[in-house]
């Protein structure tokens, strides 16, 4: 099994989230007036790596609606990031696996969004080949549908990625900032392939495609029926959809999946460059590493781990790939 195959975090239950009763009693009663019906049941979500309401909200009548909530005053990040995914849901296109938005107000401070509920499971790990294979088939369908966007989506203004999003690597080895303690030696022979493999992909993102930009075993729903869904939407960008799938497949690698081959025959990297799958690795793991010695925070304590482990196996990832080549010059420089 390759490195950080044991699955350290707990991805169903990340987050410090409030509770139906913390919510300001003017935001619950706007959520009900949106329902249509008083609040029976709130299933909090113990995924995500925020502090913001998030949970599937039931009425008498037997409806349901996923709710996210965020202050303006209190929680202004959280709850921009709401408003950025209401409005990336109202447009993109129809028929995708993604919850669909039904309503997002402003009301009491806050920020409300309904979602229509997925009665489903976040994937256990290690994957099911079958849970796997759905979340593959329902990026497909992600992926070709952005390939060329709608222009009522690309009228957002979403931003690009560019040099300044994935620059970890870069930093590392220019010594601005100090490797974290605990990294297997062989890594300051990777640090120069590292960095020129990760500089590669602000030219990989120039086309009018749109990637998830957070695609993870916990932002995917698998329904009753099998069919997955893909969720949170607030970081939609300009770049590959083939980024997406290697964020989707570290937890795949980290099982023991043939993550190399499952790569290769996905939709999303046909036509991707010869060496996107491992610029993708680069850039990722460099983010991630650069990100995790930032300081702790309260509402989500496993983010920190989240993103070392992350890193960490994508670096291993990245390893593995280079280690395949006699040439051994292939360590300081991209292929």
């Amino acid at each position: 099994m390759p490195p950080g195959s044991r699955f350290p975090i707990p991805y169903d239950r990340t987050a410090r989230r409030p509770g139906w009763e913390q919510l300001p009693p003017a935001v619950r009663d706007a959520v009900v007036a949106l329902l249509g019906a008083p609040v029976t049941g709130v299933d909090v979500a113990g995924g995500g790596f925020t502090g913001g309401f998030a949970a599937t909200v039931r009425t008498a009548d037997g409806a349901a609606a996923f709710v996210k909530a965020a202050s303006l005053s209190t929680a202004p990040e959280i709850a921009r990031d709401y408003a950025n995914e209401a409005g990336i849901l109202a447009r993109l296109p129809a028929g995708l696996p993604v919850p669909r938005l039904r309503w997002a107000v402003t009301a009491a401070d806050h920020v409300i969004l309904g979602l229509a509920a997925v009665e489903g499971r976040m994937p256990a790990l290690p994957w099911d080949p079958a849970d796997l294979s759905a979340a593959l088939d329902a990026y497909a369908q992600v992926a070709a549908a952005l390939r060329e966007p709608p222009a009522e989506l690309v009228a957002l203004g979403l931003p690009r990625l560019g040099p300044d999003d994935f620059h970890g690597w870069r930093e590392f080895a220019s010594g601005r900032v100090r490797l974290p303690p605990g990294l297997p030696p062989a890594v300051g022979a990777l640090l120069p392939a590292l960095a020129a493999y990760e500089s590669k992909l602000a030219g990989y993102s120039g086309g009018d495609g749109l990637a998830h930009c957070d695609l993870r075993v916990d932002n995917v729903l698998i329904d009753e029926a099998g069919q997955a869904f893909i969720c949170d939407w607030n970081w939609l960008s300009h770049g590959p959809a083939w980024l997406d799938l290697v964020s989707l497949l570290i937890t795949a690698y980290a099982g023991g999946q043939p993550a190399d081959d499952l790569f290769a025959a996905h939709p999303a990297a046909a036509g991707a460059p010869g060496d996107a799958l491992d610029v993708a690795l680069a850039a990722v793991s460099g983010l991630w590493l650069l990100r995790s010695a930032d300081p702790p925070v309260a509402a989500s304590p496993h983010l920190r781990g989240h993103q070392r482990w992350s890193a960490e196996t994508a670096l291993g990832w990245f390893s593995e790939r280079q280690g395949r080549s006699e040439d051994p010059a292939v360590l300081a420089r991209p292929r």
